[in-house]
């Protein structure tokens, strides 16, 4: 019994001192999760303190009172300037005529190649300033436009009805090898804009200041200039038929270079070259003046294969090795045009002597 009480104390003891440890653990964790973290909150400076007032709506940008005229762009420069001719808006005329543009130029003979048993080349020169020629000159409006012949072709340029080509340097090229453009054409009848100084008038109204702006100065197409037209056509005589044909090849405008101090001409050279089969649908849809006959105009196709016009050759393939004008082994004009003349018999004798009589 006593030994059984002295256990039961021993016992008794130890739970006791196991409560009091746990419970002041629990008293210990209390005490840690309850305590609050003194922080020293610092004071803020003087510059710090001084903030600035927040902007409203950043991302608006601020509007002129006053709108910023922007100048147009200058508009692109036409290299071959024509005037354009209004409409009529009635019938110009006190008939019921018929359109000229339903009219459609008739098609060549065919020509085999070999009938053709002879063949000769000729360029000969139309001068404008002849009286036979006058009606190179017409340049009265109609609703097709101006009627001068050489704003007849450069209308068909401008179109695209028709394809230029240029005629070289020096007038050398002559086969239609390269194409013109509008620029290049406009280059070659007034020559190329150049940039001259003039008075500033807008900021120096009175000119006491002197200053001045660049400005692009860029020449007029003088229609007058075009003097001569030069015609490109072979002679070809048909065994078949017995006949000897002529057919146009190719037409070039002659402009005359003029000293602008002197008014002295200093030369006169091809411009571009039209091949002529390509431009009859354009000449037959224009009438030729004629101020002889009022009333029945023939069309401009029908006066070149008509041949009503008045021409002198300056070059052949007869008897011409050096395939030269005559210009480059004659120099007296007068004998120039009995050397055309004399070409001109060779190709009327060769067909005079196939016949007998």
């Amino acid at each position: 019994m006593k030994t059984l009480t002295v256990r039961s104390v021993l016992l008794l003891l130890s739970l006791t001192t196991a409560a009091t440890s746990l419970e002041a653990q629990t008293t210990r964790n209390k005490t840690t999760t309850t305590r609050k973290p003194t922080t020293t909150a610092k004071k803020p400076t003087a510059q710090k303190t001084n903030t600035k007032a927040p902007t409203t709506n950043l991302a608006a940008k601020p509007v002129d009172t006053v709108p910023v005229v922007v100048a147009p762009p200058e508009p692109p420069r036409d290299p071959l300037k024509i005037d354009t001719v209004k409409r009529s808006r009635r019938t110009d005329a006190a008939i019921d005529r018929n359109p000229l543009r339903e009219r459609t130029p008739l098609a060549y003979e065919h020509i085999r190649e070999d009938d053709a048993v002879y063949r000769q080349k000729v360029w000969r020169e139309i001068d404008v300033r002849e009286k036979m020629n006058q009606s190179f000159l017409y340049k009265a409006d109609e609703d097709n436009g101006n009627q001068r012949f050489i704003n007849i072709l450069l209308t068909a340029i401008k179109k695209g009805d028709i394809t230029a080509f240029s005629a070289g340097i020096a007038g050398e090229d002559d086969r239609f090898t390269t194409p013109m453009t509008l620029k290049e054409i406009g280059e070659k009848l007034v020559g190329k804009c150049k940039t001259d100084q003039i008075p500033d008038w807008a900021k120096d109204p009175d000119g006491s200041k002197g200053i001045l702006k660049d400005t692009l100065m860029c020449p007029e197409f003088n229609p007058d200039d075009i003097v001569k037209y030069m015609i490109k056509e072979e002679w070809i005589f048909d065994k078949e038929s017995s006949r000897m044909y002529v057919r146009i090849i190719g037409i070039a405008p002659i402009k005359a270079t003029i000293d602008q101090n002197t008014n002295v001409v200093l030369g006169e050279s091809p411009v571009f070259w039209l091949y002529y089969p390509d431009l009859r649908p354009t000449l037959s849809s224009h009438e030729v003046y004629n101020g002889k006959n009022f009333g029945a105009r023939m069309s401009w196709e029908e006066m070149f294969e008509s041949r009503f016009f008045s021409s002198a050759i300056v070059k052949s393939s007869i008897e011409n090795a050096y395939d030269q004008y005559i210009r480059q082994y004659i120099n007296d004009p007068i004998l120039r045009l009995l050397e055309g003349e004399a070409m001109k018999e060779k190709i009327f004798n060769y067909e005079q002597d196939l016949w007998s009589y």
